[in-house]
């Protein structure tokens, strides 16, 4: 048996099967960019709500300090956020250019180890973006800590455990 039964050509299947996954990949990609840059334009218009606020204050109004805090916070997420936004768009372009080096395959001397680097570089990119990600939660808590000490300060939160 040599890679045909019945007409059909099972390394050319093999040869799609081994292109679409890193386009499946583009497409995660994808999703992941449209999530992340819905997250960076939500934090962008709280930041000019939260600036608009702290100019509406007068000076000396504690909120003013509060606001002034947060908006640090926020602008260090955003600027997390950029980078792991611009990780996941290099990612798409490892994934595509994988696809493309299988292509050229049936083509040209592509030698296995490219198209394979590629791919993991990829995945890799993916992996820092995912970190990105998780370092900008941990931020986006630090943010609500804030707001929830201002809002409970006379008292404990309603149902507060310690938990």
């Amino acid at each position: 048996m040599n890679g045909v039964m019945d007409g059909v050509d099972f390394s050319s299947i093999q040869l799609i099967g081994t292109a679409v996954t890193p386009a499946v990949m583009v497409s995660g990609c994808g999703i992941l960019a449209t999530g992340l840059d819905n997250q960076i334009s939500r934090i962008t218009s709280r930041l000019r709500d939260m600036v608009r606020e702290w100019r509406t204050l007068p000076e000396g109004h504690p909120r003013r300090t509060l606001l002034r805090d947060e908006v640090a916070i926020m602008d260090r997420r955003h600027a997390i956020l950029a980078k792991a936004i611009g990780f996941t768009y290099a990612a798409l372009l490892s994934f595509v250019a994988t696809s493309l080096l299988y292509l050229l395959r049936r083509s040209l001397p592509v030698p296995e180890e490219l198209p394979v680097a590629s791919f993991s570089l990829g995945v890799l990119l993916l992996g820092t973006m995912a970190v990105f990600a998780l370092a900008s939660l941990r931020l986006s808590r630090r943010a609500i800590a804030l707001e929830r000490a201002e809002l409970f300060r006379d008292g404990s939160p309603p149902g507060a455990s310690g938990a």
